[in-house]
């Protein structure tokens, strides 16, 4: 098997494991069985455990960016970019659960520099969505000067708001990837103030 098929393999293997067993008790061993290798050849290929961490980390996060990113048609109108990039990012978080444990909560919770990986996502993530939302922001403020921090502190708060969706739809059974979109969409894009008041954003109603 080539190289890079091999490491595929027990990338997968300890994604799944550090995802559902949690960094501290996941174990080599389980690795290398589950990737149907031996632990001599793990450590050969991939090192130490806390270099295998950072692997991990660094695939799923480049798999959630590309996804977000290849889910958005730059000529649509920013409402339906965002539509698009958040169903992007809710379909990438539930197909790969144990993926987006390992950069949610695995890498976060166990110190450095696994947290820095994880807020270095993070910060592509809001860059990401800063772009999408910024012209919108500015032409709903009905200022074209509206500064940059603004617009990055509303994509803080959407990209927040859109991890902690997200974990709660992997945990809930019966929750799609568009249903988790269109809750945040109709919180953040309609508003709350708006939402209260009956309104909901609809993809249907631009069609």
């Amino acid at each position: 098997m080539p190289r890079a098929e091999r490491e595929r393999q027990m990338m997968d293997a300890a994604v799944r494991t550090f995802g559902q067993c949690g960094y501290r008790a996941a174990s080599m061993d389980e690795i290398a069985e589950l990737a149907g290798v031996s632990k001599p050849l793990v450590y050969l290929y991939l090192h130490s455990k806390e270099d295998l961490f950072t692997a991990c980390i660094r695939r799923e996060a480049r798999a959630l960016l590309t996804a977000v990113e290849a889910g958005v048609d730059p000529g649509l109108p920013a409402d339906r970019r965002l539509w698009a990039g958040l169903t992007a990012f809710f379909t990438h978080t539930a197909r790969h659960p144990d993926g987006w444990a390992v950069l949610h909560h695995q890498a976060r919770t166990q110190g450095e520099p696994f947290a820095a990986e994880a807020t270095k996502t993070r910060d592509e993530l809001v860059a990401y969505v800063t772009g999408l939302i910024g012209p919108a922001a500015r032409e709903a403020h009905g200022s074209p000067d509206l500064p940059d921090r603004d617009v990055a502190g509303l994509a803080q708060a959407l990209v927040g708001a859109a991890e902690s969706l997200a974990a709660w739809a992997n945990e809930t059974p019966g929750v799609s990837a568009k249903e988790a979109a269109a809750t945040l969409m109709n919180f953040a894009w309609t508003g709350l103030g708006n939402l209260m008041d009956g309104e909901r954003w609809s993809a249907n109603a631009l069609r």
